[in-house]
């Protein structure tokens, strides 16, 4: 009992700090701050392995993780209405994203952490090129100071 009341005056809590904010930005930070973790974690885990293996194990940790959460959350009805263009874009993106972790893995390995992430996060400007490409998703004024001030950061701290 005394346990579902604390669970429950974090969940209060935690709503103060997100009232007004759209969930998606919630989940955003949420997502932004377990990948900071995961660079210094998995840094941590090549230790005295290469990179393609340390990968290798990572993912099966996120591959059997990934699955229990699907069991657990994701209702049958959602799994029966896949259809062909939903697995060819998300299979396209698993392939980019396997691509990615490669190559950050390698990085990894032999450079400095902050560096390799940073490098990494200029992924946001190749999105948002992208999504204005392809998605046809409008680039604003501020999204272009955005990215020149990610670009410029790159710059300044990957040069040595």
């Amino acid at each position: 009992m005394a346990c579902a009341a604390r669970r429950e005056a974090r969940l209060r809590l935690l709503s103060l700090y997100t009232a007004g904010m759209p969930q998606w930005i919630f989940w955003a930070v949420l997502s932004m701050f377990f990948a900071g973790f995961t660079s210094v974690i998995a840094k941590q885990g090549l230790a005295g392995i290469s990179g393609e293996l340390g990968l290798t194990i990572r993912t099966v940790f996120v591959f059997v993780f990934v699955l229990l959460f699907a069991a657990l959350f994701v209702p049958w009805r959602d799994v029966a209405g896949v259809r062909a263009v939903n697995l060819w874009w998300l299979g396209a993106s698993g392939v980019t994203t396997a691509l990615s972790w490669i190559f950050y893995y390698k990085a990894l390995k032999v450079g400095d952490v902050a560096t390799v992430a940073l490098i990494d996060k200029g992924s946001v400007v190749v999105a948002m090129i992208l999504a204005a490409w392809l998605l046809r998703e409008h680039i604003t004024p501020r999204m272009l100071v955005g990215a020149g001030l990610i670009v410029s950061g790159l710059l300044v701290i990957a040069r040595r």
